[in-house]
């Protein structure tokens, strides 16, 4: 089977006669591309979907091609090419620097694009986001969480927590050390109907801190990445129970 074939491909360039050309050569072999025009809408579709491959220019505005890469590369090992119109050996150190798996100058014909995908994602490990698991306790030495039970501690005092405010502190916490986007946070949390309203989500995540941050100023558990969503970053001193 072409090691193409049912990967979802994550394609992020601001040149639209790219991004067809890209569709093109890589859906013609059984692989889903999802295409995005910038930066920031790359870091939105990754954290939403989590493919199985990156491809990345450079050399976009707003939000460069580096930074993405570095953003992506604080939360996952999947496999990233880069782009680059300048064909220097500075550009190819600085891509792979950033965390890419390979380079490619552009301009590239749609032949060599597909055998690059194809011998990374044959020598790709296991590079997905870990899954959501069957965790339900959380305990750290400022913070007890229990799913199961909806109860929250801090130093051992109970919490008390409105039930939206539980509903999104468990989907953050299940999907720990992963950045979950406004989007997805919206539909799994609020449910459908609520898709412009991201300011719900920033009010709710601000209540959470001063209730469980030490200093909600500094938040230590409930990250923000900005322009992107929310994570939940366990504490080096938690222990964390599953049910079997």
């Amino acid at each position: 089977m072409d090691s193409v074939q049912g990967k979802q491909i994550l394609v992020i360039d601001d040149s639209h006669d790219f991004l067809i050309i890209a569709e093109a050569a890589l859906s013609a072999f059984g692989g889903q591309v999802l295409k995005a025009a910038s930066g920031y809408d790359g870091l939105r579709q990754f954290f939403f979907h989590q493919p199985d491959l990156v491809i990345l220019d450079l050399m976009m505005p707003n939000m460069s091609g580096w930074e993405v890469c570095q953003r992506i590369r604080q939360v996952s090992e999947v496999p990233i090419i880069i782009l680059t119109a300048l064909n220097s050996a500075q550009d190819t150190v600085d891509g792979l620097d950033c965390g890419a798996d390979d380079v490619l100058v552009k301009p590239v014909s749609p032949s060599v694009l597909r055998a690059h995908v194809r011998a990374i994602l044959r020598r790709a490990y296991s590079y997905r986001l870990p899954k959501p698991t069957a965790t339900h306790t959380y305990l750290d030495d400022h913070l007890q969480i229990d799913v199961t039970k909806r109860t929250v501690r801090i130093q051992g005092e109970p919490v008390k927590l409105s039930a939206l405010e539980n509903k999104l502190l468990a989907f953050l916490f299940r999907h720990a050390g992963q950045v979950l986007t406004f989007e997805r946070i919206l539909e799994q949390v609020w449910g459908q109907g609520y898709q412009d309203s991201i300011q719900y989500v920033h009010n709710y995540v601000s209540r959470l801190r001063q209730k469980l941050e030490p200093d909600p100023g500094r938040p230590i558990y409930l990250l923000t990445e900005h322009g992107v969503g929310y994570r939940f970053e366990p504490h080096e001193s938690a222990r964390t129970e599953q049910v079997a």
